[in-house]
């Protein structure tokens, strides 16, 4: 049914994505699809926020990270489906509409925190990403 999942995962909380994870990689093999994990970082390059940090800061957080999925991918996602990391910069729930689209995924797994009741009934970037993906949207709260 599935020949391309997308599940985008918290770099600094895997713990609250662990569910998720778990439903991505049954559903990968369920399918034998594709299993695309992505992190994303924040963009630090406007010019008022990038003029506080060391030239090349940018470039060593991204190689970080991709080191960091890396192992976190090894440690965590054991399957038999083809598993492919993304290391990601900018809007969180941009970012990951785009990597849906640029990866070919036909469903989107992720994790939603425990809503303030400012956010109703999921997390900001969750909701974002239901309301404007073209693609299936399978929410797992923690």
């Amino acid at each position: 049914m599935y020949k391309s999942i997308l599940l985008p995962i918290d770099l600094s909380d895997t713990a609250a994505c662990e569910k998720a994870k778990n439903t991505a990689v049954q559903l990968a093999e369920q399918n034998k699809a594709d299993l695309h994990v992505v992190a994303v970082l924040p963009n630090f390059s406007m010019p008022i926020v990038g003029i506080h940090f060391e030239e090349g800061f940018m470039d060593k957080t991204i190689a970080a990270g991709q080191e960091q999925l890396k192992s976190y991918v090894a440690d965590n996602v054991s399957t038999n489906a083809n598993v492919q990391s993304h290391i990601l910069q900018g809007t969180i729930y941009d970012e990951i509409l785009k990597a849906a689209e640029k990866t070919g995924c036909d469903l989107i797994v992720m994790a939603s925190h425990r809503p303030a009741f400012k956010d109703y009934l999921l997390g900001p970037n969750a909701a974002r990403v239901m309301r404007h993906a073209k693609q299936s949207v399978f929410i797992v709260r923690d």
